[in-house]
């Protein structure tokens, strides 16, 4: 076990909206559960999730309980997941996932947010064979005993463990299974009730490519301005 490989975060770009967009992220993650499986979590392992995540962003309890009654209504527009790839300049690849209830808005913003900061948008299936889908989750290491944690979650899917650090500096302990794993891993570590930050599926960069920070500069320009897009969930990259 030791510091685990993460992509490197736009955190150069600070916003006033980010708790804003973090929020609307998770509302649309809980929309989408409750839409899928009901407004039960408890039979309902993706609102879990994003029950989860809501806590670990400290979103306000009325926030979420208002995501869930939206998303239980009749006239609750439904929202598409629909995946986005391309190349940032300097050849990096990104994978854009967007949630989003007007798929010809979206890819012409995602178009447009690529081609303004000198990227393309490519075909399906043109950068995503250079990452592969995990489940992710974050954990506050306080008081844990890494060494046996990890010992105990190899049987349950643990495939990579290691200390990173949040956007704030604080430290994190990363957690990678295999897609098909999610569930149980993560039930495992519910089973255990330990502090988790947050949990998701994401697409985890197999070959990180290394760039002099003019140029990675550039690369995070572009990744900042279409995770500010509203349909953007989220923006993965394999950049070093």
């Amino acid at each position: 076990m030791g510091r685990i490989f993460e992509t490197r975060k736009a955190t150069m770009f600070a916003r006033w909206n980010k708790m804003a967009k973090v929020f609307t992220r998770i509302s649309k993650d809980i929309a989408i559960a409750v839409k899928a499986a009901g407004p039960n979590p408890k039979d309902n392992p993706s609102l879990r999730r994003a029950l989860q995540n809501a806590r670990g962003a400290n979103m306000p309890k009325d926030k979420v309980e208002a995501a869930i009654k939206r998303a239980s209504g009749q006239d609750q527009q439904a929202y598409e997941v629909v995946l986005y790839e391309g190349y940032a300049p300097h050849g990096i690849a990104v994978v854009v996932e967007t949630a989003t209830d007007n798929v010809v808005r979206t890819v012409a913003n995602v178009r447009v947010g690529f081609k303004n900061h000198g990227g393309n948008l490519g075909t399906t299936g043109s950068v995503a064979f250079q990452f592969q889908r995990m489940g992710v989750f974050r954990l506050s290491p306080e008081g844990l005993d890494q060494d046996t944690l990890e010992m105990e979650l190899i049987d349950h899917g643990l495939e990579e463990m290691g200390e990173s650090t949040g956007e704030k500096g604080e430290k994190q302990l990363v957690i990678r299974c295999a897609y098909a794993n999610f569930g149980t891993l993560g039930a495992a570590l519910e089973e255990r009730k330990l502090p988790v930050l947050s949990a998701d599926l994401e697409y985890v960069a197999q070959t990180p490519v290394e760039l002099p920070e003019d140029k990675a500069k550039e690369v995070l320009e572009m990744i900042d301005a279409l995770e500010q897009d509203e349909d953007v969930q989220r923006v993965f990259h394999n950049l070093a």
